[in-house]
């Protein structure tokens, strides 16, 4: 019985330690630029930054289907599957349009411009350049999954007719944790006004 739980407190010391490993480099990992402009009660206005994306559009429909496929597609091409075999570093967030066809992007870091990229050796990853825009923001913790998804873009929609702010119908997931980091988990749904 000593042993087992010995052998439970250094399980659970390992997992801190890595936890806590995961959130301190979340800290130094280069964000989706942008100044808040308002903050209201369920959500804020930011003007975001002019950024380039890199981006693959996927068949599959919902969060659930398309989520692990774009990832894995983005992910390879930054972790060095491209004709250079040049690593990319990781940005944050992942971001996923919530669209009838979805779209996943991963921005791409300011060091870069498209002539400075190395062309993907997987077709479909397309590189867009993302004006600069004014957008509104709702904020949730923990796994996102489509009903939650669903469920604060239609928060985020009533919160913005309440306020009777003029939005368009481009919304977007996005989502600032690896699947792996279990504390201090950031999920956003923002919509371009």
């Amino acid at each position: 019985m000593k042993i087992i739980i010995i052998l439970l407190v250094v399980i659970l010391i390992a997992f801190t330690l890595v936890q806590l490993y995961f959130i301190n480099a979340q800290r130094k990992i280069e964000r989706y630029p942008y100044v808040v402009k308002k903050k209201y009660k369920r959500f804020e206005v930011r003007n975001y930054e002019a950024t380039l994306f890199s981006s693959v559009k996927l068949s599959t429909k919902g969060y659930k289907n398309s989520s692990s496929k774009g990832f894995s597609i983005l992910a390879g091409y930054i972790f060095g599957n491209n004709e250079r075999n040049e690593k990319i570093a990781m940005t944050s967030p992942v971001s996923m349009s919530l669209e009838d066809s979805m779209t996943m992007m991963f921005m791409v870091p300011k060091k870069y411009n498209k002539d400075l990229l190395p062309k993907p050796n997987q077709s479909g990853i397309e590189f867009k350049e993302e004006p600069a825009k004014t957008m509104a923001a709702i904020r949730f913790s923990g796994w996102a999954n489509d009903a939650k998804i669903e469920e604060y873009k239609q928060n985020l929609k009533a919160a913005l007719d309440a306020e009777d702010i003029k939005y368009s119908n481009r919304f977007y997931f996005l989502g600032y944790n690896a699947p792996y980091e279990i504390f201090n988990r950031k999920n956003e749904i923002i919509v371009e006004l």
